[in-house]
């Protein structure tokens, strides 16, 4: 289904919340699954592997080390993130660094160990997460809509750098997930958000991983390339 037969996925932070459902998704259409993790692995996943999305050296041996053991890496969703919210005048510098780190050089590591394959293949998918708030920004996320809007980017330029080379880029941007992400939000706060969503309910972990696996498809996506898919319930379009 969908042309993954065989295909090896790589999903950072495929742990927990999003990036677990892209997992057991991915794994259920047939794909032969690969994902990094920092201190403990998830439940799915045929090869987890603990490597720090920060550390070019340990993104391109796990790159290495999927490519030994599952095959030829296909695909690679870029997913692992991360959130230290403040207002601008407050953030740290600490703050700024791990937002940008993970959420976007994080991205690029990821894709840097493995596209010079891929280019030679001539074949691949890229799928970059990012969020509602890199789209429209967020009042206290300006390291995270910075590192978010900047994916969006990012794949725009992979797309049309790859498509010569037969390697699509794509971007998903998740609005208000059903995550631990959400747990620090104030009930009465999350309450006002819903109100503003005109489906009137967060997201689902499973309905991003669903975006991505079209995105992914040697089949039903294969010509599209550069593109941003907003699944938020049409709280931004």
């Amino acid at each position: 289904m969908l042309g993954f037969e065989d295909k090896v996925v790589v999903v950072t932070g495929g742990n927990r919340g999003i990036g677990a459902a892209i997992v057991a998704l991915l794994e259920n259409l047939g794909a032969k699954v690969a994902y990094n993790y920092r201190s403990s692995p998830g439940e799915a996943g045929t090869l987890p592997i603990q490597a720090d999305v920060t550390k070019p050296d340990e993104m391109a041996a796990m790159m290495e080390q999927v490519e030994a053991e599952r095959g030829p890496v296909y695909g690679v969703v870029c997913n692992a993130g991360i959130t230290r919210d403040g207002l601008a005048p407050n953030l740290t510098q600490d703050d700024w660094d791990q937002g940008i780190d993970i959420n976007l050089t994080g991205s690029w590591n990821a894709v840097k160990a493995v596209l010079p394959k891929m280019y030679e293949r001539k074949e691949g998918a890229l799928v970059f997460i990012s969020s509602i708030v890199g789209e429209h920004g967020n009042i206290g996320q300006a390291n995270y809509a910075a590192s978010k809007g900047a994916v969006i980017s990012l794949a725009k330029a992979l797309a049309l750098e790859g498509a010569r080379y037969g390697v699509r880029a794509n971007t998903v941007a998740p609005g208000f997930i059903e995550t631990d992400m959400l747990k620090p939000i104030p009930e009465k706060v999350q309450e006002k958000i819903i109100r503003q969503i005109p489906m009137r309910r967060f997201g689902k972990p499973e309905e991003i991983a669903w975006a991505c696996a079209f995105l992914l498809s040697p089949e039903a996506c294969c010509v599209i390339t550069g593109e941003t898919v907003a699944v938020n319930g049409g709280h931004h379009t």
